[in-house]
């Protein structure tokens, strides 16, 4: 296989990075119009670990949440769904975990972010665990985690800690615009983190604001998984929403389908898909079958209400993949 996980590691994946708190509307319409909400876990890399977690993996997740009400109901989600939740540390008084608030619309979901100074962002380098990391085959690093010192510097430490104990490294670009201070810190960050991993996955817009320094004008994925392949990544998947995704190996490329569905909201497709394309490499399916996989898993979590709380089971995912058409288009 592309990936050689070390089998021997008692545990499948760690996350790090933000955990935080969603809140979406309960009716369909602008957020102006909205009047109630309701309250999930959110986060990309929570997102993602309770997919993980629901696919059957062993999971456990490094980050750290604010000393309140919501950093408890945090930590105790994540909790009742498996995942290990010992290396999630509480920040300061006064530290506040971060809200999303979302707005469901017909054609096209938004959200807002509020993400100043939060918790996440304080994980400091002491607080790391290098035995806990090197007891996963794989750790999952969300790029939001770069923003911000001292999470910033704590990433790389610990993607220097996993590599020294044998543990893969994936990063999910998992960009937004608003968490940043400008372009040039975006498109610095992410390269020098994505050339130290093993698997880097992102949309092609994510892909565009990494690229905008080292790489100006480009918009052909080819060539942005080309310089990744030859700085020693071995996996690199470019997604393109409706029209599927492109995975890139040193010597192969290869498309993702898509299965079309009736959307509710778009928000928590790629963490499904980061979940269950990662399952398969786990798993040793091949490209093509962890495609149909995260393809699948995208397609049944944007049904739903929430991200975390709609994440399929790998039953599932099986099932889905076993029933519905499976189209592949040029992404």
């Amino acid at each position: 296989m592309y990936i050689n996980f070390d089998r021997t590691k008692p545990k499948d994946v760690v996350a790090f990075g933000r955990a935080t708190i969603d809140l979406y509307a309960n009716e369909v319409g602008p957020m102006e119009d909205a009047k109630t909400f309701s309250k999930y876990v959110g986060g990309s890399p929570a997102n993602t670990s309770v997919a993980m977690a629901r696919l059957g993996m062993k999971v456990g997740y490094i980050g750290k949440v604010s000393d309140d009400q919501f950093g408890r109901f945090i930590v105790r989600f994540l909790s009742k769904e498996g995942i290990d939740t010992s290396h999630i540390a509480v920040a300061a008084q006064g530290i506040l975990s971060g809200v999303t608030m979302g707005e469901i619309l017909k054609d096209q979901c938004n959200c807002f972010m509020y993400r100043n100074d939060c918790a996440d962002i304080h994980i400091l380098p002491t607080e790391l665990d290098e035995n806990y990391i090197g007891s996963h085959k794989l750790l999952l690093i969300s790029g939001t985690s770069l923003s911000h010192s001292p999470a910033r510097e704590s990433v790389f430490l610990a993607m220097e800690m996993a590599h020294r104990n044998g543990t893969m490294v994936a990063i999910d670009l998992d960009y937004r615009a608003g968490t940043w201070d400008n372009q040039e810190e975006t498109s610095i960050y992410l390269t020098l983190a994505s050339e130290k991993a093993d698997i880097v996955v992102g949309t092609r817009d994510e892909f565009d604001a990494m690229e905008c320094l080292y790489h100006i004008g480009n918009k052909e994925s080819p060539k942005s998984a080309a310089w990744l392949l030859k700085k020693g990544v071995k996996i690199v998947v470019i997604k393109n929403g409706k029209k599927g995704s492109l995975v890139f190996t040193e010597n192969e490329q290869y498309t993702g389908g898509i299965y079309p569905t009736e959307v509710l909201k778009s928000f928590g497709a790629g963490d499904a898909y980061s979940s269950a394309f990662n399952y398969g490499l786990l798993h040793d399916l091949t490209i093509e079958e962890a495609l149909k996989y995260a393809a699948a898993a995208s397609s049944i979590t944007i049904t739903g209400h929430s991200c975390s709380d709609a994440m399929p089971s790998l039953l599932a995912v099986q099932n889905y993949v076993a029933t519905h058409d499976y189209i592949i288009q040029n992404p």
